[in-house]
């Protein structure tokens, strides 16, 4: 088949397109940059494209002729912009790439959005049913652009969207970088009690749904949350990380409201000054922010089985990080 995949060169897109072409599909990619696995990808065959989802005439030319669209490309951890650079990319990209879709009558749509559509979990663990309540506007953004899938799903096109929890795994920039070089430190912050709960989904699980939500019909309008088999309290998760470490931690608890407005100072800060604050408020809720699903759904209607686990999923990634020099 020929796929199309939006941000295919970064950490979730990359990782998706090296399983489509060691499956044998003709797969393009469309990003604004490079990234890390820029030419990996082009070594491997695929065909790379450099530029935005808001290009029209490059939209129409990339999904032209594609029987699948992936769209994994979204503005995402960038503080230094306003919120409308947000909303076009998130949205209104969206919507272009749709439209596109549903004129060149592509065989199916699949919409990676995020678990954060629903914000904190009140009564975990929640589901696809569970309150939207986005708690920052790139969360509220992804789930308008869930709302543009609807409507043209009501025009006929196949569309599906994806809702993954705290993604991870080699390659990950992000989050759990920082998580395995504070456990390596020896001694842990734990901003709260650290009885939070958080949901991760391994990148080779993820990868496994965006692939069913490709194949199975019947699915139009659908929405799945995608994580592991299993949530953690930070207490665990961390234990788990210095596990995969062979290190030992001490977990050392402090309290998260001078954290929290420490951020808020550093954003009205830097803010003014176009620069990224060191700390921001999205980042420190990961201290408080309840997040635990139930994937029964995905399980149900997808045939989703999360393969690799949490202990297998760590080691890996702690293993990239090592050879890379991240950690």
């Amino acid at each position: 088949m020929r796929i199309l995949v939006t941000g295919g060169t970064g950490f979730t897109g990359s990782h998706l397109v090296r399983r489509l072409l060691s499956k044998g599909h003709d797969v393009l990619v469309l990003d604004y940059q490079k990234g890390l696995f820029y030419d990996e990808l082009k070594s491997k065959g695929a065909k790379i494209e450099l530029g935005g989802i808001l290009q029209r005439d490059l939209v129409d030319r990339m999904v032209k002729d594609c029987e699948v669209v992936q769209h994994v490309a979204a503005a995402f951890r960038q503080l230094n912009v306003p919120d409308q650079h947000y909303w076009d990319v998130n949205v209104e990209g969206t919507r272009y790439l749709l439209d596109a879709a549903h004129r060149f009558k592509v065989r199916k749509f699949v919409y990676c959005s995020t678990q954060g559509v629903h914000g904190h979990i009140s009564n975990p663990p929640g589901n696809e049913l569970s309150p939207i309540a986005p708690e920052d506007y790139y969360q509220l953004t992804k789930y308008e652009g869930e709302k543009v899938v609807e409507q043209y799903v009501k025009e006929g096109l196949d569309a599906v969207t994806l809702r993954p929890t705290a993604i991870y795994g080699p390659g990950d920039p992000g989050r759990f970088q920082m998580l395995f070089r504070m456990v390596k430190n020896g001694t842990f912050l734990m901003f709260g009690d650290g009885s939070t709960f958080y949901h991760p989904v391994y990148i080779d699980n993820l990868v496994d749904a965006m692939e069913l939500a490709s194949e199975k019909d019947g699915l139009q309008g659908e929405a799945y949350i995608i994580a592991d088999e299993h949530y953690y309290t930070l207490n665990d998760l961390v234990g788990h990380v210095a596990k995969a470490m062979n290190q030992d931690v001490k977990i050392r608890h402090l309290p998260f409201r001078p954290l929290w407005l420490a951020a808020l100072g550093c954003e009205l800060v830097c803010k003014p000054l176009r620069i990224t604050p060191p700390i921001f408020r999205r980042r420190v809720d990961w201290f408080r922010q309840v997040r635990a699903f139930n994937i029964g759904k995905a399980k149900k209607d997808l045939g989703y089985q999360p393969r690799v686990g949490i202990e297998e999923g760590l080691t890996r990634t702690g293993e990239w990080y090592v050879v890379e020099g991240r950690i």
